[in-house]
């Protein structure tokens, strides 16, 4: 089993096709009058790009700026302190996908709200909620629901469990973020926090699981509304390679257009089934704030009002906190998200700021691009 699971990966991480590849991008890059700056807006494609070391196959007018495409790391110390006051609870067994449990907020990290004898549990499915709830019938369950639109669908998938179960003790607290108004926010935001307008983005990598949720469609105002094309490719280093090849190609025949890459899995209407269950137990947040970035219209997802019984931020309203809470002065992960500076030049990257004792959004997880540049950067 094995070895046909790797059959499966094998030729997209073929050395001889990336360096096919890396040889057609020098040749159109050749042809361009300027430089290309494109930012790959998922982690997973970062991880990728740092892991098999692809900017040192880039001709000098190719270069990558690394997006805020990490769940993990875009979580805002606010909603970290959510997630630890809820775990201090004597009655909550708070739940959540496994790479919350060293992110930083103001109180501590949910690592340290376990060592203190809070039941925090990490899963790998939302589902396994309903085995907790069941056998902790005087316990009540938060699931502290995070992803973009690509685990969306499971949080809406539990919740509608719970509804048709009639189980009373599970609770959401939901913090589901969307891609495309993120990356429209990187281009023209007016935010306090962050001076968009010197973004130097000219094209997307698009996000791959993501689309397969919600289709390449929602990529489509950023070729014609805002002249940066997209591309959607796949994780792997010939999917990323083929991807940003084509992106090139784009400048080179001064088209700016919506493409697929990874047409193995993505579509353009994506997921509907999936899409529709979102729609019935979601609405946009007219606010949320992204670590690093500040607060963005429409980027985030909560219940819908028919729904506050299930909703944890309404069932604990007297314990959680609202206020802000800025970054760290010394952080430049704003910068680094729009392109204005990469990982090494931040003065606290590998001292103070460490995958073991993160201080930065783009730190906190494997697929932040500092944390990638501490792994791989070797490979520049």
């Amino acid at each position: 089993m094995a070895l046909e699971l790797k059959n499966l990966y094998d030729d997209f991480r073929d050395g001889e096709t990336i360096r096919a590849f890396a040889k057609i991008i020098a040749e159109d890059a050749a042809k361009l009058d300027r430089s290309i700056n494109i930012m790959e807006v998922c982690g997973g494609h970062t991880h990728t790009i740092m892991k098999y070391g692809l900017p040192q196959l880039m001709p000098e007018n190719i270069d990558f700026i690394h997006g805020p495409g990490c769940p993990v790391c875009i979580m805002p110390k606010e909603r970290i302190d959510h997630a630890y006051i809820l775990a201090m609870q004597e009655d909550v067994i708070l739940v959540t996908l496994g790479d919350m449990i060293k992110v930083p907020g103001s109180n501590g990290s949910l690592q340290q709200a376990r060592s203190k004898g809070a039941d925090v549990r990490f899963v790998y499915s939302p589902m396994e909620c309903l085995k907790i709830a069941a056998e902790n019938p005087d316990k009540k369950v938060v699931f502290f629901a995070i992803g973009f639109e690509t685990t969306t669908p499971m949080t809406a998938v539990l919740l509608d469990q719970v509804i048709k179960r009639k189980i009373p003790n599970i609770l959401f607290h939901i913090n589901h973020v969307t891609v495309p108004e993120v990356m429209k926010e990187l281009i023209d935001s007016r935010d306090i926090h962050v001076d968009s307008y010197n973004n130097r983005i000219d094209a997307f990598l698009g996000p791959s699981h993501v689309s397969v949720i919600a289709g390449s469609k929602i990529y489509e105002p950023f070729p014609r509304e805002y002249g940066r094309p997209v591309v959607v490719s796949g994780f792997e280093p010939v999917d990323v390679m083929e991807g940003i090849s084509m992106i090139v190609k784009q400048f080179v025949e001064g088209r700016c257009e919506l493409e697929i890459q990874y047409k193995r899995v993505v579509t353009h209407e994506g997921n509907l089934n999936a899409q529709k269950l979102i729609e019935t137990y979601f609405d946009k947040v007219d606010l949320f704030k992204w670590r690093g970035l500040g607060n963005i219209p429409k980027s985030g997802l909560k219940l819908k009002p028919e729904f506050s019984a299930y909703d944890a931020e309404v069932h604990y309203k007297e314990i959680l906190p609202i206020k802000e809470i800025e970054d760290h002065k010394l952080c430049i992960c704003g910068d680094i998200l729009r392109g204005m500076a990469k990982p090494p030049e931040c003065t606290i990257f590998g001292t103070a700021c460490k995958p073991t004792s993160p201080v930065g959004s783009c730190m906190v997880s494997s697929e932040g691009a500092c944390a990638a540049y501490y792994k791989y950067g070797n490979l520049l």
